[in-house]
């Protein structure tokens, strides 16, 4: 399964550019390979640039490390519920509100690592566990509609987003 085999109607317009950045990867080897990708990245980071922010209120990179895994969580979450059949519309979160509160500045750079580790392989195992039918099946979430597929590819979009926007805004 890829992005080509994903509808547009699986997932709001605005998780578009996340699904773009995947490529031509089927949905198991894009969560393998951009664990990969994203360890290489992070350990390529200077430690004098972690508490960087490129702007007044933008966050340093050690904030954004954090997003990335709050999000990969969020995401997993609506996956496995939406997986199971639960058609209760899920809430968005505040993004900003979650970093403010995730004291990331205080963690040190192997620690965030780390986190992002077990988190990502937890979110292939859950995407091993599934079925062809539950990655078909949808759910609502932050006012619009996502399959569990296009769930997937979200979250290995958002990591390549946000290491490119690093890359960029922030070395």
């Amino acid at each position: 399964m890829k992005t080509v085999d994903i509808s547009a109607l699986e997932y709001n317009e605005y998780y578009k550019t996340y699904i773009n950045k995947v490529g031509d990867l089927s949905l198991l080897e894009g969560l393998s390979e951009g664990l990969v990708d994203a360890l290489r990245f992070f350990n390529s980071l200077p430690e004098d640039k972690m508490m960087y922010a490129y702007a007044e209120g933008k966050w340093t990179i050690k904030e954004v490390i954090q997003h990335m895994i709050d999000t990969e969580r969020v995401f997993a979450y609506r996956a496995l519920r939406f997986s199971r059949n639960d058609k209760t519309e899920l809430p968005g979160f505040d993004e900003n509100a979650y970093t403010l509160s995730s004291v990331a500045n205080r963690r040190t750079k192997e620690a965030l690592i780390e986190e992002f580790t077990h988190v990502r392989e937890s979110t292939i195992s859950l995407f091993k566990s599934f079925t062809n039918q539950m990655l078909l099946q949808s759910g609502k979430a932050s006012g619009g509609d996502m399959s569990v597929r296009a769930i997937g590819f979200i979250v290995i979009g958002h990591v390549k987003h946000h290491s490119q926007v690093v890359e960029e805004r922030y070395l």
